[in-house]
Order: structure tokens, then C-alpha cells, then sequence
């Protein structure tokens, strides 16, 4: 199995609900087990429209047995589950899944880049990150 990292988000809707609601989707994922979730912090959006509501943000550890792309897919049907409409980047969502880390990878693709780009841009990612590591 491999040991992943996942970034949380929500800002819209119930989001203490919704990101407890997407632990618990991830952890009946096939193969697939939640060792560790970071306490969720409340931060300013980063970017996309003005007016926002504040997110809640969390880190999830994991272990698979799925590749890094159909987990992706796993995730994004998750995110679609739970109510995430695709609207302008970086807008407002009930939901946002991400891998930050997939065991060692390194991968570079049009749709799927790890370890994610912007961690280290990201208090909202690492604060919860570096409680789980």
C-alpha cells in the first residue's frame, strides 16, 4: 500500500459536515484506509472571486492500493457526490479534494501533478500537513 497525503477544503453549505461526510467516502474507498486526519482550521479564501466565505481545512493521511490517477477520479467523484460544481477557478465549493503526495511520485501531467504545485504557497495546506507528518 502507499502512503498518501490529501488537502481538504470547503466553503460553502455545512463544511464541518461536508468534510466529514468526504473522510468517511475516502475511508470506503476499495483498498483504500484513513490513518490520520489533521484538526480542521478555518482560513481567508487564496484567490478567485471576491466575497467569499472563509474555508475549512483539513489534511488527510492515507494509505491505497489505487494508482495516483484512479484515485484522482475516486476523489473528484466524491467531490461530485457531495455537491461540487465546477464554476470559476478557485471559487467558492462545498468540496475540494487534492493529493499532495502520492508515496514518492513525482508525477507531471496535464491533469494530475504531484507532489501538488502549490503546497508550499499554501498556509491553509501546510499547517494541517505538518500536523500529520
Amino acid at each position: 500500500m502507499v502512503i498518501c497525503y490529501l488537502g481538504i477544503g470547503s466553503n460553502l453549505g455545512d463544511r464541518r459536515k461536508t468534510i466529514k461526510l468526504a473522510v468517511k467516502e475516502i475511508n470506503d474507498l476499495k483498498d483504500t484506509k484513513v490513518i490520520r486526519l489533521s484538526r480542521i482550521i478555518e482560513t481567508k479564501p487564496a484567490g478567485g472571486p471576491s466575497g467569499q466565505a472563509k474555508f475549512l481545512n483539513a489534511a488527510l493521511k492515507i494509505k491505497t492500493n489505487l494508482t495516483a490517477f484512479t484515485l484522482l477520479e475516486k476523489l473528484k467523484q466524491i467531490e461530485k457526490k457531495l455537491g461540487r460544481k465546477k464554476t470559476v477557478r478557485f471559487g467558492p465549493r462545498t468540496i475540494d479534494l487534492d493529493i499532495l503526495f502520492y508515496g514518492n511520485k513525482i508525477i507531471n501531467r496535464k491533469n494530475l501533478k504531484i507532489p501538488h504545485p502549490r503546497i508550499f504557497e499554501r498556509e491553509f495546506v501546510i499547517k494541517p500537513l505538518l500536523q500529520i507528518l
